[in-house]
């Protein structure tokens, strides 16, 4: 099975992540070389994928009318970790894994924004359900500027006997929710092996994943607004998690 990338830093982050078969990458014919195409046409010529000029309406066809900024790949499917081998490994950290579990979230731009922030965090895995919940397409590499590429996602059926089986392996599960019996997060231990798992757009944690976590964080908000996205609040517990491995 193959799909279509597109998008001068998705079609370059993967190839740069070599985990993909790229069996071609597409470019307008009218496209002006830079160094990131240059980079692009070397690193498929070095993957032994054709380079092809083509038509903007041919590219345009294969995107569906998506961003695809004159460039596009024809690439294997992304390959999900399964939990058996994402528990190797993690059991090769030492102990100071950092693991981001999401809890149906269903909007493409928050799955992409996440799994962006999880690759400039450092996330070891993001863990994600099979059921009702946006998957790793092309317009999510899209939307996480190709980091998606970089990033090693696990698809489960179960979320709760996944946690359970996270604890079973050492893991402390912190839940992201705004709610009384919260800690604030600057005040929460998130060293050592960690999972955060964030909510939904529209429901927030499943009241199951929410009563298998092993506490709870939430984080100030001194305006207007009562909430952020789910993207936007990830964000900020994740580079708390990282900041106080320092």
């Amino acid at each position: 099975m193959s799909e279509i990338l597109y998008g001068r830093q998705p079609v370059l982050e993967m190839l740069r992540a070599d985990k993909r078969q790229v069996i071609s990458v597409m470019m307008r014919k009218s496209v002006k070389p830079t160094k990131e195409t240059d980079e692009i046409i070397r690193l498929a010529s070095k993957a032994g994928a054709r380079v092809e000029a083509v038509e903007q309406r041919e590219l345009s066809q294969l995107t569906h009318d998506g961003n695809h900024q004159g460039i596009a790949a024809r690439v294997s499917n992304k390959t999900a970790f399964k939990y058996n081998d994402l528990a190797k490994k993690l059991s090769k950290k030492d102990g100071d894994s950092i693991v981001l579990i999401l809890d149906h979230i269903q909007d493409t731009g928050n799955l992409g924004a996440l799994l962006r922030v999880a690759d400039a965090v450092g996330v070891d895995a993001v863990i994600i359900p099979s059921d009702r919940a946006a998957q790793v397409t092309p317009a999510v590499v899209r939307a996480s500027a190709g980091a998606a590429e970089h990033v090693d996602v696990c698809v489960v059926t179960n979320l709760v006997r996944t946690m359970k089986d996270l604890k079973k392996d050492g893991f402390w599960i912190s839940g992201l929710e705004a709610c009384d019996e919260a800690k604030n997060y600057t005040d929460a231990d998130l060293t050592g092996a960690v999972v955060l798992v964030v909510g939904s757009e529209g429901d927030g944690l499943g009241r199951l994943v929410r009563e298998n976590c092993d506490f709870l964080v939430k984080f100030p908000l001194y305006g207007k607004v009562t909430s952020l996205n789910a993207a936007s609040a990830g964000a900020v517990v994740l580079y708390e998690v990282r900041r106080q491995r320092k």
